[in-house]
């Protein structure tokens, strides 16, 4: 009786938890709190965190692989994290399938009435350029033991953009993955806590007062072209970038061609959704102990930061520069917007514009440098692939 409830005890997740484990899943739980508590990305962050907790639940075997015998039979199948990374993330099938439903639910018009806006989303991307230099020169001086793939992986945090973050990670860096992921995401919902006091510090008030004028209208016929050219141009010039791109921009379609309402709103709302979830369960599968315990994992959401903040102000000091040669007023402010955080970064720009000046309404002028940001880390992702991948 005795040896059966000592086997009983052994079996128990109590006796096997490590404190690895244990550490992992207070993170899950922290990523849960601030989804709940603090609204940050609640969406991802809530299902990140979850996947968190059930990877590093001992004996429960939410990552475990499938067990074959000699004859090729299955002796266990494989936990649910398990079939949903492999499945979903490793084949880089959910993020473009979410930037699908990203396309659907983005106006392109801001971009199209104002094409120079398309300077400032590039601008933007120096981040990921030069965080990958920097992981590189880790690297170089033993701080650091990054490869190129890895700091190409790790360099597309800058962006600000989660499914191309995964995207990368998932074909350069999978052992990254989660903490990739997680830094993404993480800076993706801090964008109103990081972005202000830089683009404070790089503008004066009077420019942050600037006026801009109001937008021309776009036609139906510009909205329908546009993304097709898109798909085509990259497609042709930049294939390794043609998947994310041209899921994008087919959701776009989608939603201005006027005769599939049906296929874009599933595509902006019931399958993003669902797929959301499976996303989140799957990034969180990679935050096991072994994974995210580590110098790497520091240097990696310090690399993440890093990137972002240069994207950031490479965006304002495009927009300034700008300024001084542009006809029309440009307020530094949307230059911050050129990160790919739809549509957080161009909030966050009215927002400060709007202190300075409260009749200063930036929302739409801020959307067009925001929607040319997913355009440029796309891009961005695309080179690194061809370049690091090929």
């Amino acid at each position: 009786m005795e040896n059966k409830l000592l086997n009983l005890y052994h079996d128990t997740g109590i006796y096997q938890l490590e404190l690895g484990q244990f550490v992992m899943i207070c993170v899950g739980l922290l990523l849960v709190y601030l989804a709940i508590k603090k609204g940050f990305e609640p969406l991802l962050l809530l299902p990140i965190g979850i996947g968190a907790v059930l990877v590093n639940i001992p004996g429960a075997g939410f990552m475990a692989a499938p067990v074959y015998d000699a004859a090729g039979h299955m002796v266990s199948p494989g936990g649910l994290q398990y079939y949903i990374y492999h499945g979903g993330i490793e084949t880089g099938l959910f993020p473009l399938i979410i930037f699908m439903g990203v396309g659907a639910m983005t106006d392109f018009g801001p971009m199209l009435a104002n094409p120079k806006t398309l300077l400032l989303g590039a601008a933007a991307q120096f981040g990921i350029f030069a965080t990958v230099i920097g992981a590189v020169l880790l690297s170089a001086s033993g701080i650091m033991d990054f490869s190129l793939a890895d700091a190409a992986a790790i360099g597309i945090i800058g962006g600000a953009d989660g499914p191309t973050a995964i995207f990368v990670a998932s074909r350069l860096a999978p052992d990254l993955l989660g903490a990739i992921a997680v830094a993404a995401y993480s800076y993706m919902a801090l964008v109103p806590l990081i972005q202000p006091p830089i683009m404070r510090a790089l503008t004066t008030k009077e420019e942050r007062s600037i006026k801009m004028e109001q937008l021309r209208p776009v036609t139906k016929k510009e909205k329908i072209v546009f993304p097709i050219v898109v798909t085509i141009l990259v497609a042709m010039f930049l294939p390794s970038a043609a998947p994310l791109l041209g899921m994008f921009c087919f959701g776009n379609l989608m939603r201005e061609c006027g005769v599939v309402d049906r296929l874009s709103d599933t595509s902006q709302n019931a399958l993003i959704n669902i797929v959301t979830i499976f996303l989140g369960l799957g990034v969180g599968s990679k935050l096991s102990s072994e994974a995210f315990l580590n110098l790497e994992t520091l240097g990696i959401l310090s690399l993440g930061l890093i990137a972002f903040s240069i994207g950031t102000a490479a965006g304002v000091l495009m927009a300034k520069l700008m300024n001084r040669f542009s006809k029309d007023a440009i307020n530094p402010l949307i230059g911050a917007a050129g990160v790919s955080a739809v549509p957080m970064a161009a909030r966050v720009a009215n927002k400060v514009g709007l202190e300075a000046n409260k009749q200063n309404f930036l929302l739409m002028h801020a959307m067009g440098p925001n929607v040319a940001g997913v355009i440029g880390s796309a891009v961005a992702a695309g080179v690194m692939l061809s370049y690091v991948g090929g």
